[in-house]
């Protein structure tokens, strides 16, 4: 992949280090990083970022060297490719799969398996999940192949330009039709894995819209507007309805064997075309199939 930019306007910009920090709206890393590969090119050439720009120069970077993830082993695995172009991969995660690998998980992983599928079609580069699902909770996941796109995609998280909407099977019926939860989240004392709310946490907001109460339990659609650890399920503990089989932060449930919470859409500006996408990924058969037999 390759950014390019021509100079038609010197008030815009007159160096090059300029148009690699606003036009394309690179982080120092990066650009260290394109320095030392020798990827920042003016006119085709490597070029230095402090060089002064005149008329029709053309400002390039080329994202396509390689990087290598020696800390994470290859793995054959099936994955459930909903999209890909030459910017990320689009991937419908199964319950029960981590993202990252751990002591654990240190062959299973999914980033195992995107590792493999990256070398299979000759790409070596780091992998670079974009958002994060626990290990038990099902959905869209986006891999970047670059950390170009990786950044313009957190970038549109942390300005809260990127959507993510989730499905939940909740335990009880909800009363109220749609609402928000608006809780600082932080983590448990003494735990390195439990949130808990608390008055010193980050702020936390998501909002919800129950589609249906059946009999003991409920699906209730969330729409994340902040990005906190195990929000959605904090969230539903803390008014009294946890997610379905959420042994974190609830109780085992004979009727799903993990927590029945699923990502579901996901629209966000592609980095490049900067065409609004929109990915969606069906409720997976052990939560669908609780809604059949209710």
């Amino acid at each position: 992949m390759n950014l390019e930019y021509t100079v038609n306007d010197l008030s815009l910009y007159k160096t090059v280090r300029q148009v690699l920090k606003i036009e394309f709206n690179m982080s120092n890393r990066l650009i260290t990083k394109l320095k030392a590969n020798k990827c920042i090119l003016l006119n085709g050439s490597a070029t230095y970022i402090d060089k002064l720009l005149s008329i029709n120069d053309i400002v390039s970077c080329d994202l396509n060297f390689e990087e290598y993830s020696d800390n994470i082993v290859s793995t054959k695995m099936d994955l459930n490719i909903i999209y890909e172009d030459d910017s990320f991969l689009v991937v419908n995660k199964g319950p029960n799969i981590t993202v990252h690998p751990s002591i654990l998980h240190y062959e299973d992983s999914l980033s195992n398996g995107v590792k493999y599928y990256f070398e299979s079609i000759g790409l070596n580069k780091k992998i670079r999940p974009v958002n994060r699902l626990d290990k038990d909770t099902s959905g869209l996941i986006i891999f970047a192949k670059n950390e170009y796109i990786q950044e313009c995609l957190i970038q549109q998280m942390q300005k809260n330009t990127f959507y993510k909407e989730y499905l939940a099977l909740l335990c009880g019926n909800l009363e109220s039709t749609a609402g928000k939860i608006e809780a600082p989240i932080a983590r448990k004392e003494n735990s390195i894995i439990e949130r808990c709310i608390n008055s010193d946490g980050a702020y936390s907001l998501t909002y919800y819209e129950l589609i249906k109460n059946y009999h003991d339990f409920c699906l209730v659609k969330f729409i994340l507007k902040t990005g906190r650890t195990h929000q959605i399920r904090v969230h539903c503990s803390y008014i009294g309805h946890p997610i379905l089989g959420d042994t974190l932060y609830g109780n085992s449930s004979n009727l799903i064997n993990r927590q029945a919470l699923h990502c579901n859409k996901l629209c966000f500006s592609h980095p490049i075309t900067k065409k609004e996408l929109k990915f969606e990924a069906p409720i997976p058969f052990d939560m669908q199939s609780l809604i059949n037999l209710s």
